[in-house]
């Protein structure tokens, strides 16, 4: 396996290579992530919550189901290298802090991507989801309102919080899948972490693409402004959970002295 110090070295190669994509590719492979992402959600909502009875006296059951099968999404973009919001956050840094990659190429890639997620995430949402009836029967039909109406009614402190609790576990995911050199390697980098989060009940913005939109196709009491307030609160904890969390703290411990140094 990679050191964390030879992960620093491959996110400063990979970093350039995400910002070097033209905007259509990058559009492209983050809607793909999105939808990867969402469907790890539906997976997860239809295992996790499809034992009513032996969930009902038993809630650490129902998050271990959940979180057992939820990874599928990262699995999915870390190995068909799709663009991820929230693993960008982390990945992008180390070359920000070399001076390998400017602060306008951080942030266009993240909003491109951000933007791309979400098309990729609603897209799965209503055509391959609602839609389609996975979730019209129950207990399907009253999880995935109960847990949009709950995510979305959290308090702003909350969804900051968990959200930075959620991409500090994502972007620990990716950096475990990075110091792997096979496809089992990968898997179980990405595994871990993110049934940690899953199972911890942490806010992930792209995961809530999912799950809010979904929750009020079928009928959920959830209003525009508190989608949006969640989306774009949860999301300034991810950024800090990834960004400074994994990605600035690797580097600072890391990154080689010269490499830091900026290069006039």
């Amino acid at each position: 396996m990679r050191t964390p110090a030879e992960i620093i070295e491959t996110t400063l190669s990979v970093g350039i290579s995400k910002v070097s994509l033209s905007f259509s590719r990058t559009l492209i492979l983050s809607i793909l992530a999105g939808a990867f992402i969402a469907l790890g959600g539906i997976l997860s909502l239809i295992i996790g919550f499809g034992f009513p009875e032996a969930t009902a006296g038993n809630p650490g059951l129902q998050k271990l189901l959940s979180g057992l099968v939820f990874p599928l999404g990262l699995v999915l973009v870390v190995t068909q290298g799709a663009e991820l919001f929230t693993g960008n956050n982390a990945v992008l840094i180390p070359g920000y802090m070399a001076r390998t990659i400017s602060k306008g190429n951080v942030l266009r890639n993240w909003a491109i991507v951000w933007c791309g997620n979400f098309i990729g995430a609603l897209a799965v949402t209503a055509f391959l989801v609602v839609w389609s009836g996975l979730t019209s029967g129950e207990p399907y039909h009253s999880a995935i309102i109960k847990i949009a109406e709950t995510k979305a009614s959290l308090p702003v402190a909350t969804m900051l919080l968990r959200g930075i609790g959620a991409n500090w576990c994502v972007c620990l995911a990716v950096w475990m899948a990075l110091s792997g050199k096979t496809l089992c390697d990968k898997i179980a980098g990405c595994w871990l972490p993110v049934f940690a989060f899953v199972a911890l009940g942490y806010e992930h913005c792209i995961a809530n693409m999912f799950f809010i939109p979904a929750g009020m196709m079928e009928g959920a009491t959830v209003s525009q402004t508190a989608l949006w307030t969640n989306l774009l609160v949860v999301t300034a904890g991810n950024i800090i959970g990834g960004a400074i969390l994994v990605g600035a703290v690797s580097a600072y411990l890391h990154l080689k002295r010269e490499q830091s140094s900026h290069k006039e």
